[in-house]
């Protein structure tokens, strides 16, 4: 089981051009083709940059094509920009391969969950449409060279090693490190920041008491059915020994578990729901569960950890998920309830076909952070008193709405029955996110929206693939800007930044009743990043969030929106001739505040090109 461990991660075969006959020079290089990645790459193209995307695996996509496929989300109107429409690209692959009324179709959730196969076909047809945009697969990094450009660091260039163990140097203008866990800026000198806080450096109540080395906890995220028809058996993990699973049984005649795979709690295995389509299941670790598929401490060297020592800390969490998973399926002394519960789920037969049914990739949910212009923190995730909304930031880049989430950075007592600490589950209102997370204090030609710059406490309300997309594709925006224009990163101009976002139909603030694809979402964005939507509406009463009917999403968050029909009065015209001022736009002729004039129909005047 381990030498297939190996060969998972060490993959070399080609993707969607060879590394081998990459190019030596690039506009826009972006290392790692994780969402963040591919993002990034899409947006710089678009832009008409000469990109290159390499991903140091076999396989483009991150944990979005590896697994992570039930996506991690709040509410649907959070959704913008490039993985709204990788969702929307979804639906209609299932819409054309299975007809538009399909079961396919409805478990797809409007194109939010994919089978990872259907994942990554989705994600090589955007990048395809992108001719300026090349992807090399199987080249990993291995050196950064710098030099000073007007007393700030520069890169260069960045070498790789090949498959077949040569040298493959290239040079760029801008650098996007989209890594989970950082390698390029680290490489690059970039100070950066691995385990946690202590609470008083940031006042957030989520931090521990004084600073420590923990990393949030990693698993795999296995693809699983109970389907006959494309059901294999999992394999006994090499090294395979029964005594390390014996003190489960115990825990099963005590009838501690409702069943071996469940939702969300009272089991072993977590296999979300509603389903994935095709019958299959995202399988994932038990939030505050009695049996844990994270492994907290067993991690520790990932971040800084070359190659070999990541396929071990692979190998290790993947051998133990399969034990316990073999364990229960095969021992006769499970209970049959359970043992028989638990062989009728299996891999999928047409789900990571070239590594056994395993997901090639390790759920890295955090290592290294880099220290940059702004770190993000618990408090820009949460609302400002007497008011509303979140924190703002008119600098805006991306929106989140899902809130600060931890598996747990630590353990105590035995394998099986003890707790994670370091544990919690925050939902807070819809929050901004500012540029400042991309960019090094330095470093004057690198953006990092993967190891992106927070607090621990932080990086786990940004650690999501829709998020992560947002952040990629204002890097890939921003790599652009910095290149034509000469520029530091650091110095990019924010407003034309934002208006590349806009029109593109990515967010850089939660509106809930004007969504991309409506000819008012650009002036809504632009007036409301600026400040124009705090303080218009009451704070939303105590109580828990409705849930939609029709998934496991929210409602969207109440009083967040525009409200365009509403009549515009006084003061607020005043305030938002204001913020057009100070943001350019035309201010004469602007319609008065009479009681007739809507608040959309003031924006829309506003919106009028310059002359």
């Amino acid at each position: 089981m381990r030498g297939l461990v190996l060969l998972i991660l060490a993959m070399t075969s080609v993707g969607l051009a060879q590394a081998q006959q990459g190019p030596t020079r690039s506009g826009v290089l972006v290392y790692g083709a994780t969402p963040a990645g591919i993002a990034a790459a899409l947006a710089a193209a678009d832009d008409g940059e000469n990109v290159l995307l390499i991903e140091p695996s076999a396989r483009i996509g991150g944990l979005a094509a590896s697994g992570l496929s039930h996506t991690d989300l709040r509410t649907f109107e959070g959704l913008s920009g490039a993985f709204l429409d990788y969702s929307r690209r979804v639906q209609a692959y299932y819409a054309a391969k299975y007809g538009a009324d399909s079961p396919q179709v409805r478990d797809s959730l409007h194109g939010v969950f994919a089978e990872p196969s259907v994942a990554l076909a989705v994600f090589r047809e955007m990048l395809a449409e992108r001719k300026t945009a090349t992807v090399a697969t199987g080249a990993r990094l291995t050196s950064v060279a710098t030099t000073s450009a007007q007393g700030r660091p520069h890169v260069t260039s960045a070498t790789f090693v090949k498959p077949d163990g040569t040298a493959w140097t290239v040079a760029a203008d801008v650098f996007i490190d989209a890594t989970y866990e950082g390698d390029l800026l680290a490489a690059a000198g970039v100070p950066y920041r691995v385990g946690r806080e202590g609470r008083a450096e940031f006042g957030e109540s989520l931090a521990p008491e004084q600073p420590d080395g923990e990393l949030q906890a990693y698993n795999f995220r296995l693809i699983m059915t109970r389907d006959p028809r494309i059901r294999v058996a999992p394999p006994r993990p090499a090294g395979y020994r029964r005594e390390d699973y014996q003190p489960v049984l115990e825990m099963l005649k005590a009838g501690r578990f409702r069943s071996i795979f469940g939702y969300p709690d009272g089991c072993i295995f977590k296999a979300h729901v509603p389903p994935l389509p095709n019958a299959k299941y995202d399988i994932n670790d038990v939030s505050k569960g009695l049996i844990r598929l994270s492994l907290p401490g067993r991690n520790l060297g990932w971040p800084e950890g070359g190659p070999a020592e990541r396929e071990r800390i692979a190998a290790d969490h993947m051998n133990d998920t399969l034990g316990l998973l073999y364990f229960l399926q095969n021992d006769e002394e499970v209970p049959a309830q359970y043992r028989e519960e638990a062989a009728s789920w299996g891999l999928c037969r047409d789900e990571f076909e070239e590594t056994g049914g395993l997901p090639p990739q390790l759920y890295v949910r955090e290592a290294r952070r880099m220290e940059g212009a702004f770190t993000f923190t618990q408090k820009d995730a949460e609302s400002l008193p007497d008011e509303n909304r979140a924190v703002l930031h008119a600098d805006s880049i991306a929106v989140g709405d899902y809130g600060n989430n931890c598996h747990g950075t630590n353990h105590e007592g035995p394998r099986f029955g003890g707790r994670h600490t370091g544990e919690f589950y925050k939902v807070p209102k819809p929050y901004q996110i500012p540029y400042g997370v991309l960019t090094p204090k330095q470093v004057d030609n690198l953006l990092a929206p993967g190891a992106a710059s927070s607090s621990h406490v932080g990086f786990c309300a940004l650690r999501l693939e829709p998020i992560w997309m947002s952040l990629g594709q204002a890097a890939g925006h921003a790599a652009h800007l910095a290149r034509v224009e000469a520029r530091p990163v650091q110095s990019v101009p924010i407003v034309r930044l934002q208006e590349s976002l806009h029109r593109a139909g990515s967010a850089t603030i939660y509106v809930s009743d004007v969504p991309p694809g409506s000819p008012d979402f650009e002036i809504v964005q632009t007036i409301g990043t600026a400040g124009g939507l705090h303080g218009l509406a009451p704070t939303s009463p105590p109580g828990p969030h409705k849930k939609r009917k029709d998934s496991p999403y929210l409602e969207a968050f109440p009083n967040h929106a525009a409200s365009l029909d509403a009549p515009l009065d006084a003061p607020l015209a005043a305030r938002w001739r204001k913020l057009a001022e100070g943001l350019g736009l035309r201010v004469d002729g602007l319609p008065e505040a009479d009681g007739r004039t809507t608040r959309g129909d003031w924006l829309r005047a506003a919106a009028r090109p310059s002359r």
